[in-house]
């Protein structure tokens, strides 16, 4: 999720659900070392829980990195495995750690010893022409015994060579079962499934097999799912019932947020799912677009591209 679900992203989406756990866009750790950390790891304290995930192969940094999350508040360290993207390949972490286990292992042991709070891994079932019955597992086992506190695991192979990071989303095929099999083997250590889940229902069905599912695109592109997060998983009254209440919550925060300089967009543009399906989304999303963008553009903009959303219609969460 690079490049998107970034801090006002995860406020926007904390204001959705009280329980869910919200993770930030992958961070390389020479970014965190040497880079403008505030700027990078700086957060809001309403998005507890709230994990880091890191980028990254070298043990050492990894531990340096997962010590300054720490520092900052993190709730969590999250070593990303699964990222299929050039870049990420380039830089020797993402989805080609795949190949190499006991690096992986060694770096989650280098974060156990650095950090008191969990280090968890994001990965893939495989990637390439590997046999995911034997790569999952492989890289399973070295986690496990070096002290992962759970496994994340998006459910499909990625294709480094000859899929875009693009097609690497949709083309390789989903094998949920494969994600099922592997917490049989591992009772002890939570689970959790990712990829291609669209609805709190289908992640509903998926808990009868893991202990988490995490949402991705979904939760971005429809946030309106995440409404029913709390009173369908876990049985608590919603924060907010609709996404105009949502957004009636939001608006102190994109007020500070613009006294300090920031811009209307960054903050709208994570905002353009928020009505999708119902009369009015397709003017709130222009609006957005062609007002949010200008110079000086404030509340009043969104205000204005809320309005054109059917109030009836806005009141429900979409089918």
């Amino acid at each position: 999720m690079m490049d998107w679900t970034d801090r006002h992203c995860r406020v926007f989406h904390r204001l959705t659900s009280r329980r869910a756990r919200l993770y930030t866009e992958m961070l390389t750790t020479g970014a965190i070392i040497r880079g403008d950390r505030r700027r990078l790891l700086g957060f809001d304290t309403s998005e507890h829980p709230v994990a880091l995930q890191l980028g990254g192969s070298e043990p050492a940094d990894l531990a340096a990195a997962a010590r300054i999350g720490e520092d900052f508040g993190y709730d969590e360290i999250n070593l990303n495995v699964g990222c299929p993207s050039d870049r990420v390949k380039d830089g020797r972490f993402g989805a080609c750690l795949m190949a190499e286990p006991e690096l992986v292992a060694e770096g989650v042991a280098a974060m156990k010893r650095a950090v008191e709070i969990p280090v968890t891994v994001k990965c893939r079932i495989g990637i390439d022409d590997q046999d995911p019955e034997v790569a999952l597992d492989v890289l399973a086992r070295g986690v496990v015994a070096a002290g992962t506190d759970a496994l994340i695991v998006h459910a499909r192979k990625a294709w480094l060579n000859g899929l875009s990071p693009k097609e690497n989303r949709d083309v390789p095929p989903l094998d949920y079962d494969r994600v099922y099999r592997l917490k049989a083997a591992l009772p002890n250590i939570p689970v959790i499934i990712n990829g291609g889940i669209g609805s709190i229902a289908e992640a509903a069905r998926h808990l009868d097999h893991v202990d988490g599912v995490m949402l991705g695109r979904a939760a971005y592109q429809e946030p309106w799912r995440l409404l029913g997060v709390d009173p369908e998983l876990f049985g608590e009254a919603a924060q907010h019932d609709t996404m105009k209440d949502v957004f009636e919550a939001m608006f102190p925060y994109i007020e500070a947020q613009l006294a300090q300089g920031a811009r209307l967009h960054s903050m709208t543009r994570h905002f353009v799912g928020a009505f999708h399906g119902v009369p009015g989304a397709r003017a709130f999303r222009r609006h957005l677009a062609e007002q949010g963008v200008r110079p000086g553009a404030g509340v009043q903009v969104l205000r204005d591209a809320i309005a054109l959303v059917e109030d009836r219609a806005a009141a429900l969460v979409p089918a």
